[in-house]
């Protein structure tokens, strides 16, 4: 997993995954506050998520856009898929990725697929398992996609080309 500087980037929009209101209970009633999961990446195989709280809700998607920012990572992407299947648990929650053929597009469901168009990915097939929690989710998803490995690490350590590994 490799961190990466935000500053050095161009960046996209920011995506909004999931906002939520939640309401503290005092003795003079209910104080409600937001919080946002926020996704931001460059579209090249870079890529960040971050939970932001405020009072409103666009305090709260800006207080997660720069935690995104602040916790980038490198994506490994060949022919714009992953480079093989992986399945990740994170909680309850049970991701499946798997490299897809070239024209496929991205099926994937909501906070998966926010996660993917800001990474880059064309072409994968994911599946989401167990719990819908999309915190859980969106973190088991970091978690898969982090835990990739580097096709040209492993083509050195075999001393194979990739040519020789993908056959294409």
């Amino acid at each position: 997993m490799k961190t990466v500087d935000p500053t050095q980037l161009e960046l996209l929009e920011e995506k909004v995954i999931k906002i939520n209101r939640v309401a503290k209970v005092v003795k003079g009633g209910r104080n409600f506050s937001f919080n946002a999961i926020v996704t931001v990446g460059d579209g090249k195989g870079n890529v960040g998520i971050g939970l932001g709280k405020g009072l409103e809700v666009t305090t709260a998607v800006a207080k997660g856009k720069e935690d995104a920012k602040k916790n980038m990572v490198k994506i490994s992407i060949i022919n714009g898929t992953i480079p093989h299947q992986i399945s990740v648990k994170f909680g309850a929650a049970k991701i499946m990725l798997k490299p897809a053929s070239p024209g496929t597009g991205i099926i994937a469901g909501g906070p998966v697929r926010a996660i993917m168009e800001q990474v880059g990915m064309r072409d994968i097939l994911t599946k989401s398992i167990g719990s819908n929690n999309c915190h859980n989710v969106v973190k088991a998803t970091m978690k898969a996609l982090t835990s990739l490995k580097d096709p040209y690490e492993v083509a050195r350590k075999r001393g194979m080309t990739l040519r020789e590994i993908f056959g294409s």
